[in-house]
C-alpha cells in the first residue's frame, strides 16, 4: 500500500529510509533524534558532522549505520509558537523535502515520524493532519510509487486522531452491536478476507459462513435501508457482474483513469493490475471499500460493489461502522478514514 499508518518504534522500522526529527546541527538530541542516533551507533554523527547542518523544512541524507534501515533522512521541523508564524508551511516542507531527497537517492520506502510533535510542541492533532495531508498529495502527483510509513507510538497520538473526527465515537456508539468475544474471533478471519488468486472461488456467503448480520440487528443508521446485508442478495450479485467488471465499469463512468482510482484508493499499481487482468478476483473487504471510497460511492453503491466481492456492510464491526459514517456524510478522503480507523485500531483502507 502506497501510504499507510502504524504503531511502532521507528528505529525497528526495515525500509529502505526512516526520517529524523532532528536539530539544526544534525548531531542528535532528545526524543526520536536521540533515540535513532544511540540506535544507529557513532558513524551517524560522524557523518553528520560532515554536512553543515540542516534549515528548518529542508532535508540531508546519510546512511543508517547499525539501524534496519538503510538511510536516515533528517529534517529540521518548526518550533510551534502560535501558528501565525509559519509553522505549517515548514512543517509541510519538511515532509516534502525527505520525500524528494528519497526519490533522488532511490529509496523506494520511507518512514516517517510526527515531526515537531514532541520536543518543538506542534499541537499533535495539527501535527498530525499537516504529516497525512502533506504525504497524500506528494504521492498523488508523484510518477513513481514509494511506499511511505506514518509511525506514530503514544497514546496522546492516538487520542488526537480520535479527536478529529469527534462525531465518529457518536455514530459508533448508536449503531455498532458488539460481538461476543468468541463469536468476535469466530468471523474476524471472513471479515477481513483476502486476496484470492486468480480464478479462486468466493466463500461461502456471510460473516463465518452464515448471512450477515441484518441492519435491523443494530439501532438503524441513517440510511440503514441502503446496506446490502441478506444473503440472497449477495447470491444475485455474484452471479452475473464481477467485482473487477463493475469495478472497471465505475471507473469508466466516472471519467476516472486507472490510475487516478487506484491511487485514490491507496491500492499498489500491482494489486490493481492483478484485479483487471482476472475478472474472478476477490479482494480484500478493506480493498473493496477502498475502491468505493475513490470513486466516491454511496452506501447502497457501496453495498452492492462489496456483494460482488462476497462482502456485506455488517454493524456487527467497528471497521465497516466507521467506514459506513464517512460515507453517509459523503467525506471521501481516504487517509482521513484511514486515520479515523487508525485511532480505533481497525484495518486501513487499501492494506
Amino acid at each position: 500500500m502506497p501510504f499507510t499508518i502504524v504503531r511502532n518504534d521507528i528505529t525497528k522500522m526495515e525500509v529502505d529510509a526512516i526520517v529524523n526529527a532532528a536539530r539544526h546541527s544534525l548531531l542528535g538530541g532528545g526524543g526520536v533524534d536521540g533515540a535513532i542516533h544511540r540506535a544507529a551507533g557513532p558513524g551517524l554523527r560522524e557523518e553528520c558532522a560532515r554536512l553543515d547542518g540542516c534549515d528548518t523544512g529542508e532535508a540531508k541524507i546519510t546512511f543508517g549505520y547499525r539501524l534496519p534501515a538503510h538511510h536516515v533522512i533528517h529534517t529540521v521541523g518548526p518550533v510551534w509558537q502560535d501558528g501565525r508564524h509559519g509553522e505549517r508551511r515548514l512543517l509541510a516542507s519538511c515532509y516534502t523535502s525527505a520525500l524528494r531527497v528519497a526519490a533522488e537517492n532511490g529509496c523506494r520506502s520511507v518512514a516517517f515520524p510526527l515531526i515537531s510533535a514532541g520536543a518543538y510542541g506542534y499541537p499533535v492533532r495539527e501535527a498530525l493532519q499537516v504529516a497525512t495531508e502533506t504525504i497524500a498529495s506528494y504521492l498523488a502527483a508523484a510518477e513513481d510509487e514509494p511506499e511511505v510509513y506514518l509511525v506514530l507510538y503514544g497514546a496522546d497520538v492516538m487520542s488526537a486522531a480520535r479527536a478529529r473526527f469527534p462525531d465518529v465515537q457518536e455514530y459508533v456508539d448508536d449503531v455498532y452491536t458488539a460481538l461476543d468475544e468468541a463469536e468476535a474471533w469466530r468471523r474476524k478471519a471472513y471479515h477481513l478476507g483476502n486476496d484470492m488468486a486468480p480464478g479462486a472461488a468466493a466463500p461461502s456467503v456471510g460473516i463465518g459462513g452464515r448471512p450477515s448480520v441484518h441492519a435491523s440487528a443494530a439501532k438503524p443508521a441513517p440510511a440503514a435501508e441502503a446496506m446490502v446485508s441478506d444473503a440472497a442478495d449477495i447470491l444475485g450479485a455474484l452471479e452475473d457482474e464481477s467485482f473487477s467488471e463493475m469495478l472497471l465499469r465505475l471507473i469508466d463512468e466516472r471519467g476516472m483513469t486507472d490510475v487516478q482510482c487506484y491511487k485514490k484508493a491507496n491500492v499498489d499499481r500491482k494489486l490493481f493490475s492483478k484485479i483487471r487482468s482476472d475478472r474472478l478476483y476477490r479482494p480484500k473487504k478493506a480493498t473493496a471499500f477502498a475502491f468505493a471510497i475513490a470513486l466516491e460511492l454511496d452506501l447502497r453503491q457501496t453495498g452492492e460493489l462489496l456483494a460482488k466481492a462476497g462482502y456485506a456492510i455488517s454493524h456487527s464491526f467497528k471497521f465497516d461502522v466507521i467506514i459506513e459514517y464517512f460515507i453517509l456524510h459523503r467525506h471521501y478522503d481516504i487517509f482521513d478514514i484511514n486515520e479515523a480507523l487508525f485511532a480505533y485500531d481497525q484495518p486501513l483502507l487499501g492494506a
